[in-house]
Protein backbone atom coordinates (compact mmCIF):
# COMPACT_ATOMS: atom_id res chain seq x y z
CA UNK A 1 0.00 0.00 0.00
CA UNK A 2 1.11 3.55 -0.68
CA UNK A 3 2.05 5.23 2.55
CA UNK A 4 1.29 8.84 3.41
CA UNK A 5 3.79 11.46 2.23
CA UNK A 6 6.38 11.51 5.00
CA UNK A 7 8.44 8.50 5.91
CA UNK A 8 7.19 7.92 9.44
CA UNK A 9 3.83 9.63 9.10
CA UNK A 10 0.55 7.79 9.43
CA UNK A 11 -2.83 8.75 8.00
CA UNK A 12 -5.01 8.61 11.08
CA UNK A 13 -8.75 9.12 11.58
CA UNK A 14 -9.52 12.53 13.07
CA UNK A 15 -11.85 11.91 15.96
CA UNK A 16 -11.52 14.61 18.60
CA UNK A 17 -12.46 17.88 16.89
CA UNK A 18 -13.52 19.58 13.64
CA UNK A 19 -11.62 22.17 11.61
CA UNK A 20 -13.07 24.62 9.07
CA UNK A 21 -10.96 25.73 6.14
CA UNK A 22 -11.99 28.95 4.41
CA UNK A 23 -10.93 30.56 1.14
CA UNK A 24 -12.69 32.38 -1.63
CA UNK A 25 -12.43 34.94 -4.35
CA UNK A 26 -14.99 37.33 -5.81
CA UNK A 27 -15.37 36.47 -9.49
CA UNK A 28 -17.76 39.31 -10.41
CA UNK A 29 -15.51 42.13 -9.17
CA UNK A 30 -13.36 43.98 -11.73
CA UNK A 31 -9.64 43.33 -11.39
CA UNK A 32 -7.75 45.93 -9.39
CA UNK A 33 -4.10 46.62 -10.05
CA UNK A 34 -2.17 46.66 -6.78
CA UNK A 35 0.34 49.50 -6.59
CA UNK A 36 3.94 48.39 -6.03
CA UNK A 37 5.74 49.77 -3.00
CA UNK A 38 8.60 51.89 -4.20
CA UNK A 39 11.88 51.60 -2.27
CA UNK A 40 13.16 54.47 -0.21
CA UNK A 41 15.87 56.77 -1.46
CA UNK A 42 16.47 58.47 -4.75
CA UNK A 43 15.25 57.25 -8.11
CA UNK A 44 18.74 56.11 -8.99
CA UNK A 45 18.82 53.97 -5.82
CA UNK A 46 21.98 55.75 -4.65
CA UNK A 47 22.66 56.19 -0.97
CA UNK A 48 22.23 59.75 0.29
CA UNK A 49 24.14 60.05 3.60
CA UNK A 50 22.42 63.38 4.32
CA UNK A 51 18.90 61.90 4.07
CA UNK A 52 17.28 60.10 7.05
CA UNK A 53 16.34 56.49 6.36
CA UNK A 54 12.70 57.23 7.11
CA UNK A 55 9.60 58.09 5.14
CA UNK A 56 8.76 61.74 4.82
CA UNK A 57 5.29 62.86 5.82
CA UNK A 58 4.34 63.15 2.16
CA UNK A 59 5.60 59.62 1.43
CA UNK A 60 3.63 58.25 4.39
CA UNK A 61 0.44 59.91 3.18
CA UNK A 62 0.95 58.48 -0.30
CA UNK A 63 1.48 54.98 1.10
CA UNK A 64 -1.67 55.30 3.22
CA UNK A 65 -3.63 56.22 0.10
CA UNK A 66 -2.29 53.14 -1.71
CA UNK A 67 -2.94 50.88 1.28
CA UNK A 68 -6.52 52.11 1.60
CA UNK A 69 -7.22 51.66 -2.11
CA UNK A 70 -5.76 48.15 -2.26
CA UNK A 71 -7.45 47.17 1.03
CA UNK A 72 -10.85 47.86 -0.55
CA UNK A 73 -10.23 45.04 -3.03
CA UNK A 74 -8.90 42.61 -0.42
CA UNK A 75 -11.75 43.40 1.97
CA UNK A 76 -14.28 42.49 -0.72
CA UNK A 77 -12.71 39.04 -0.80
CA UNK A 78 -12.76 38.84 3.00
CA UNK A 79 -16.43 39.82 3.01
CA UNK A 80 -17.19 36.86 0.76
CA UNK A 81 -15.47 34.55 3.25
CA UNK A 82 -17.55 36.02 6.06
CA UNK A 83 -20.71 35.41 4.06
CA UNK A 84 -19.73 31.77 3.55
CA UNK A 85 -19.05 31.37 7.25
CA UNK A 86 -22.47 32.81 8.12
CA UNK A 87 -24.11 30.35 5.73
CA UNK A 88 -22.21 27.27 6.85
CA UNK A 89 -21.61 27.47 10.60
CA UNK A 90 -25.29 26.77 11.47
CA UNK A 91 -25.18 23.59 9.36
CA UNK A 92 -22.20 22.11 11.23
CA UNK A 93 -22.57 20.27 14.55
CA UNK A 94 -20.26 19.13 17.32
CA UNK A 95 -20.63 15.47 18.32
CA UNK A 96 -19.75 13.85 21.66
CA UNK A 97 -19.99 10.07 21.85
CA UNK A 98 -19.51 7.89 24.93
CA UNK A 99 -18.63 4.35 23.92
CA UNK A 100 -17.50 1.18 25.72
CA UNK A 101 -13.82 0.30 25.60
CA UNK A 102 -13.05 -2.91 23.74
CA UNK A 103 -10.44 -3.65 26.38
CA UNK A 104 -11.23 -2.00 29.73
CA UNK A 105 -8.10 -0.79 31.48
CA UNK A 106 -7.28 0.74 34.87
CA UNK A 107 -10.88 0.28 35.95
CA UNK A 108 -12.13 2.38 33.03
CA UNK A 109 -14.83 0.76 30.90
CA UNK A 110 -15.76 3.59 28.54
CA UNK A 111 -14.19 6.39 26.51
CA UNK A 112 -15.28 9.74 25.12
CA UNK A 113 -14.84 10.61 21.46
CA UNK A 114 -15.62 13.91 19.81
CA UNK A 115 -16.06 14.83 16.19
CA UNK A 116 -18.10 16.90 13.79
CA UNK A 117 -20.97 16.49 11.40
CA UNK A 118 -22.99 18.34 8.80
CA UNK A 119 -26.79 18.65 8.67
CA UNK A 120 -28.63 17.92 5.43
CA UNK A 121 -31.84 16.39 4.14
CA UNK A 122 -31.90 12.93 2.56
CA UNK A 123 -35.02 11.12 1.35
CA UNK A 124 -37.23 13.56 3.23
CA UNK A 125 -35.39 13.07 6.54
CA UNK A 126 -33.20 15.51 8.43
CA UNK A 127 -29.87 13.81 9.09
CA UNK A 128 -26.36 14.50 10.33
CA UNK A 129 -23.59 13.00 8.19
CA UNK A 130 -20.33 12.24 10.00
CA UNK A 131 -17.57 9.63 10.14
CA UNK A 132 -18.38 6.15 11.34
CA UNK A 133 -15.37 6.05 13.66
CA UNK A 134 -16.79 9.03 15.61
CA UNK A 135 -20.02 7.24 16.62
CA UNK A 136 -19.16 3.55 16.18
CA UNK A 137 -20.07 1.38 19.21
CA UNK A 138 -21.96 4.24 20.91
CA UNK A 139 -25.63 3.82 21.89
CA UNK A 140 -28.11 6.45 20.71
CA UNK A 141 -28.54 7.68 24.28
CA UNK A 142 -24.79 8.24 24.63
CA UNK A 143 -24.45 10.48 21.56
CA UNK A 144 -24.89 14.24 21.98
CA UNK A 145 -25.27 16.50 18.94
CA UNK A 146 -24.60 20.16 19.74
CA UNK A 147 -25.92 22.76 17.30
CA UNK A 148 -24.43 26.16 16.54
CA UNK A 149 -27.13 27.88 18.64
CA UNK A 150 -26.28 25.79 21.72
CA UNK A 151 -29.13 23.27 21.48
CA UNK A 152 -28.30 19.65 22.30
CA UNK A 153 -30.02 16.77 20.53
CA UNK A 154 -30.00 12.97 20.64
CA UNK A 155 -30.17 11.03 17.37
CA UNK A 156 -33.30 8.98 16.76
CA UNK A 157 -31.70 6.51 14.34
CA UNK A 158 -28.19 5.61 13.28
CA UNK A 159 -26.66 3.93 10.21
CA UNK A 160 -23.02 3.38 9.23
CA UNK A 161 -20.82 1.87 6.53
CA UNK A 162 -17.44 0.43 7.53
CA UNK A 163 -16.17 0.28 3.94
CA UNK A 164 -16.13 4.08 3.58
CA UNK A 165 -16.14 5.21 7.26
CA UNK A 166 -19.41 7.11 6.77
CA UNK A 167 -21.98 7.41 9.55
CA UNK A 168 -25.48 8.92 9.37
CA UNK A 169 -27.79 9.96 12.22
CA UNK A 170 -31.42 11.00 11.89
CA UNK A 171 -32.48 13.89 14.12
CA UNK A 172 -35.89 15.22 15.12
CA UNK A 173 -35.51 18.99 15.25
CA UNK A 174 -37.39 21.99 13.96
CA UNK A 175 -35.81 25.12 12.55
CA UNK A 176 -32.38 23.70 11.68
CA UNK A 177 -30.23 24.89 8.81
CA UNK A 178 -29.24 22.29 6.20
CA UNK A 179 -26.10 22.40 4.08
CA UNK A 180 -26.13 22.63 0.31
CA UNK A 181 -24.31 19.64 -1.20
CA UNK A 182 -22.41 19.73 -4.47
CA UNK A 183 -24.23 17.70 -7.11
CA UNK A 184 -21.04 16.15 -8.49
CA UNK A 185 -17.29 15.96 -7.91
CA UNK A 186 -16.37 19.16 -9.76
CA UNK A 187 -13.63 20.26 -7.34
CA UNK A 188 -10.19 20.51 -8.95
CA UNK A 189 -6.62 20.58 -7.69
CA UNK A 190 -5.81 24.16 -6.71
CA UNK A 191 -9.40 25.11 -5.83
CA UNK A 192 -9.82 27.07 -2.60
CA UNK A 193 -11.79 25.24 0.09
CA UNK A 194 -12.97 25.76 3.67
CA UNK A 195 -12.91 23.17 6.44
CA UNK A 196 -15.35 23.55 9.34
CA UNK A 197 -15.35 21.56 12.55
CA UNK A 198 -14.28 21.26 16.17
CA UNK A 199 -10.51 20.76 16.30
CA UNK A 200 -9.40 19.95 19.85
CA UNK A 201 -12.95 20.63 21.03
CA UNK A 202 -13.00 24.19 19.63
CA UNK A 203 -16.42 23.94 18.03
CA UNK A 204 -17.28 25.60 14.73
CA UNK A 205 -13.73 26.55 13.80
CA UNK A 206 -13.09 27.60 10.20
CA UNK A 207 -9.85 27.15 8.26
CA UNK A 208 -8.79 27.97 4.70
CA UNK A 209 -6.72 26.03 2.17
CA UNK A 210 -6.66 24.53 -1.29
CA UNK A 211 -7.23 21.12 -2.81
CA UNK A 212 -3.72 19.66 -2.91
CA UNK A 213 -4.50 16.42 -4.77
CA UNK A 214 -7.31 14.05 -5.70
CA UNK A 215 -7.74 10.30 -5.95
CA UNK A 216 -5.72 9.24 -2.89
CA UNK A 217 -6.73 5.58 -2.70
CA UNK A 218 -3.97 3.73 -0.86
CA UNK A 219 -3.94 5.26 2.62
CA UNK A 220 -3.14 3.11 5.64
CA UNK A 221 -5.98 4.13 7.95
CA UNK A 222 -5.18 2.44 11.24
CA UNK A 223 -7.03 -0.87 11.25
CA UNK A 224 -7.32 -0.84 7.47
CA UNK A 225 -11.10 -1.20 7.54
CA UNK A 226 -11.72 1.65 5.07
CA UNK A 227 -11.76 -0.49 1.95
CA UNK A 228 -13.19 1.98 -0.58
CA UNK A 229 -11.03 5.10 -0.89
CA UNK A 230 -10.96 8.04 -3.27
CA UNK A 231 -9.83 10.86 -0.98
CA UNK A 232 -9.46 14.56 -1.70
CA UNK A 233 -6.21 15.87 -0.20
CA UNK A 234 -6.20 19.38 1.24
CA UNK A 235 -3.81 21.66 3.12
CA UNK A 236 -6.71 23.26 5.01
CA UNK A 237 -5.87 22.78 8.68
CA UNK A 238 -7.55 19.58 9.92
CA UNK A 239 -6.89 18.31 13.43
CA UNK A 240 -8.25 15.68 15.85
CA UNK A 241 -11.93 16.50 16.25
CA UNK A 242 -12.43 17.54 12.62
CA UNK A 243 -13.69 14.09 11.64
CA UNK A 244 -17.06 14.29 9.94
CA UNK A 245 -16.92 18.02 9.30
CA UNK A 246 -17.52 19.41 5.81
CA UNK A 247 -15.01 20.50 3.21
CA UNK A 248 -16.70 23.40 1.39
CA UNK A 249 -16.20 25.14 -1.95
CA UNK A 250 -16.26 28.89 -2.54
CA UNK A 251 -19.85 28.51 -3.72
CA UNK A 252 -20.87 27.32 -0.26
CA UNK A 253 -21.40 23.71 -1.35
CA UNK A 254 -20.12 20.70 0.59
CA UNK A 255 -17.60 18.90 -1.63
CA UNK A 256 -16.20 16.42 0.91
CA UNK A 257 -16.29 14.97 4.41
CA UNK A 258 -13.08 15.51 6.41
CA UNK A 259 -11.84 12.16 7.68
CA UNK A 260 -8.08 11.78 8.24
CA UNK A 261 -4.70 13.49 8.47
CA UNK A 262 -1.15 12.44 7.70
CA UNK A 263 0.92 13.48 10.69
CA UNK A 264 4.02 12.69 12.70
CA UNK A 265 2.81 14.75 15.65
CA UNK A 266 -0.90 13.92 15.67
CA UNK A 267 -1.76 17.50 14.64
CA UNK A 268 -2.15 19.29 11.35
CA UNK A 269 0.90 19.25 9.10
CA UNK A 270 -0.93 20.48 6.02
CA UNK A 271 -2.01 17.06 4.74
CA UNK A 272 -5.65 16.22 5.34
CA UNK A 273 -8.04 13.88 3.55
CA UNK A 274 -11.76 14.18 2.78
CA UNK A 275 -14.23 11.72 1.27
CA UNK A 276 -15.60 13.21 -2.00
CA UNK A 277 -19.27 14.18 -1.99
CA UNK A 278 -20.26 11.65 -4.68
CA UNK A 279 -19.13 8.77 -2.46
CA UNK A 280 -20.69 10.38 0.62
CA UNK A 281 -24.10 10.66 -1.04
CA UNK A 282 -23.96 7.26 -2.77
CA UNK A 283 -23.57 5.67 0.66
CA UNK A 284 -25.77 8.05 2.66
CA UNK A 285 -28.76 7.81 0.32
CA UNK A 286 -28.76 4.01 0.46
CA UNK A 287 -28.30 3.92 4.23
CA UNK A 288 -31.25 6.24 4.83
CA UNK A 289 -33.53 4.55 2.28
CA UNK A 290 -32.70 0.88 2.91
CA UNK A 291 -30.39 0.67 5.93
CA UNK A 292 -27.62 -1.02 3.94
CA UNK A 293 -25.25 -0.26 1.06
CA UNK A 294 -25.46 -2.38 -2.09
CA UNK A 295 -22.34 -2.23 -4.28
CA UNK A 296 -21.66 -3.50 -7.77
CA UNK A 297 -19.51 -6.56 -8.33
CA UNK A 298 -17.13 -7.08 -11.24
CA UNK A 299 -15.59 -10.47 -10.48
CA UNK A 300 -11.93 -10.00 -11.36
CA UNK A 301 -8.61 -10.22 -9.58
CA UNK A 302 -6.45 -7.19 -10.39
CA UNK A 303 -2.68 -6.83 -10.64
CA UNK A 304 -1.67 -4.48 -7.81
CA UNK A 305 1.91 -4.20 -9.12
CA UNK A 306 1.26 -3.44 -12.78
CA UNK A 307 4.75 -2.28 -13.75
CA UNK A 308 6.07 -0.29 -16.68
CA UNK A 309 7.77 -3.37 -18.11
CA UNK A 310 4.57 -5.42 -17.85
CA UNK A 311 2.64 -2.67 -19.62
CA UNK A 312 5.19 -2.55 -22.46
CA UNK A 313 4.95 -6.32 -22.94
CA UNK A 314 1.19 -5.96 -23.40
CA UNK A 315 1.69 -3.19 -25.95
CA UNK A 316 0.99 -0.19 -23.73
CA UNK A 317 3.31 2.81 -23.60
CA UNK A 318 2.84 3.12 -19.82
CA UNK A 319 1.02 1.29 -17.02
CA UNK A 320 -2.46 2.78 -17.21
CA UNK A 321 -5.73 1.13 -16.28
CA UNK A 322 -6.15 -2.09 -14.31
CA UNK A 323 -4.65 -5.39 -15.53
CA UNK A 324 -6.84 -8.44 -14.96
CA UNK A 325 -4.92 -11.40 -13.56
CA UNK A 326 -7.90 -13.71 -13.03
CA UNK A 327 -11.67 -13.82 -13.64
CA UNK A 328 -14.20 -15.40 -11.28
CA UNK A 329 -16.25 -18.04 -13.09
CA UNK A 330 -19.90 -17.04 -13.48
CA UNK A 331 -19.25 -13.44 -12.45
CA UNK A 332 -20.46 -10.40 -14.45
CA UNK A 333 -16.96 -9.98 -15.89
CA UNK A 334 -16.91 -13.63 -16.98
CA UNK A 335 -20.32 -13.29 -18.64
CA UNK A 336 -19.15 -10.11 -20.42
CA UNK A 337 -16.08 -11.92 -21.82
CA UNK A 338 -13.29 -10.34 -19.77
CA UNK A 339 -10.08 -12.41 -19.93
CA UNK A 340 -6.83 -12.62 -17.94
CA UNK A 341 -4.26 -10.07 -19.19
CA UNK A 342 -7.01 -7.72 -20.34
CA UNK A 343 -6.32 -4.15 -19.23
CA UNK A 344 -9.50 -2.28 -18.26
CA UNK A 345 -8.84 1.33 -19.24
CA UNK A 346 -12.42 2.62 -19.15
CA UNK A 347 -15.37 1.86 -16.90
CA UNK A 348 -18.80 3.21 -17.82
CA UNK A 349 -17.20 6.00 -19.86
CA UNK A 350 -14.64 7.07 -17.23
CA UNK A 351 -10.88 6.64 -17.76
CA UNK A 352 -9.30 4.26 -15.22
CA UNK A 353 -5.97 5.23 -13.67
CA UNK A 354 -5.07 2.04 -11.78
CA UNK A 355 -6.52 -0.97 -9.95
CA UNK A 356 -7.57 1.03 -6.87
CA UNK A 357 -9.36 3.52 -9.10
CA UNK A 358 -11.35 0.73 -10.74
CA UNK A 359 -12.30 -0.70 -7.34
CA UNK A 360 -13.50 2.75 -6.26
CA UNK A 361 -15.53 3.23 -9.45
CA UNK A 362 -17.19 -0.18 -9.19
CA UNK A 363 -17.98 0.39 -5.50
CA UNK A 364 -20.01 3.51 -6.41
CA UNK A 365 -21.94 1.90 -9.25
CA UNK A 366 -25.62 1.13 -8.66
CA UNK A 367 -26.54 -2.51 -9.14
CA UNK A 368 -29.00 -3.94 -11.65
CA UNK A 369 -27.76 -1.87 -14.58
CA UNK A 370 -25.49 -2.39 -17.59
CA UNK A 371 -22.12 -0.66 -17.98
CA UNK A 372 -19.54 -0.58 -20.76
CA UNK A 373 -15.91 -1.61 -20.33
CA UNK A 374 -13.09 -0.25 -22.47
CA UNK A 375 -10.57 -3.09 -22.65
CA UNK A 376 -7.07 -3.17 -24.16
CA UNK A 377 -6.48 -6.69 -25.51
CA UNK A 378 -3.94 -8.01 -28.02
CA UNK A 379 -2.67 -4.46 -28.70
CA UNK A 380 -6.06 -3.03 -29.61
CA UNK A 381 -9.09 -1.51 -27.88
CA UNK A 382 -12.38 -3.40 -27.63
CA UNK A 383 -15.65 -2.56 -25.89
CA UNK A 384 -17.57 -5.00 -23.72
CA UNK A 385 -21.06 -4.65 -22.25
CA UNK A 386 -21.56 -5.96 -18.74
CA UNK A 387 -24.73 -6.25 -16.59
CA UNK A 388 -23.79 -5.29 -13.05
CA UNK A 389 -24.67 -7.63 -10.19
CA UNK A 390 -24.73 -6.98 -6.46
CA UNK A 391 -21.64 -7.86 -4.44
CA UNK A 392 -23.85 -9.66 -1.90
CA UNK A 393 -24.71 -12.30 -4.51
CA UNK A 394 -21.08 -13.43 -4.71
CA UNK A 395 -19.56 -12.70 -1.29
Amino acid sequence: MIQPPTRNSLAIPVGVSIVLCTGLAVADEPPVRLAPIKPLGSVEQRVDPLRPDRLTEAEREKLYEQVTRDADYLERQAAQLRRLTQLLRPTVVHIDAKKPLLRPRNGKASEEEAGSGVITEVAGRTVVITNRHVIHRADLGNITIRLDDGRELRPTRLWSDAGTDIGVMEIDADDVETARLAKRDAVQIGDTVLAIGSPFGLAHSVTLGIVSAKGRRDLDLGEGSVKYQDFIQTDAAINPGNSGGPLVSLRGEVVGLNTAIASNSGGSEGIGFAIPISMVMFVTDQLVRTGTVSRAYLGVTLDSVFTHDAARRLGLVRPVGARVSAVTKGSPADVAGVQPNDVIVEFDGAAIEDDDHLVSMVSMTPTERTVTLGVFRDREMIELSMPVASREQFE
